[in-house]
């Protein structure tokens, strides 16, 4: 599970923040209530997501919630038996 939510980290870290933006992010750090994933760049987690999995994410599951956290992200992705 480490390393899906290591994925995800530095996916996040690498598509969302400027490179001189010192934020620390960590599993726990709130990506969309925290203005760091707005709508556009969580569908394109989202399929980033599907293609690095292989999996298909409902759009009922794909919620702010559910990729409100990089914890959240890997709930819902061990749903898909991503670990």
């Amino acid at each position: 599970m480490s390393d899906v939510k290591n994925v995800v980290l530095n996916y996040v870290k690498k598509e969302y923040l400027e490179e001189d933006d010192d934020r620390e992010i960590t599993f726990e750090t709130p990506l969309i209530s925290g203005g760091i994933v707005d709508s556009f760049s969580m569908v394109s987690l989202l399929v980033f997501l599907e293609n690095k999995y292989n999996i298909k994410i409902p759009p009922d599951e794909a919620t702010p919630e559910a990729f409100d956290t990089v914890n959240n992200i890997a709930v819902l992705l061990k749903r898909y038996k991503v670990e």
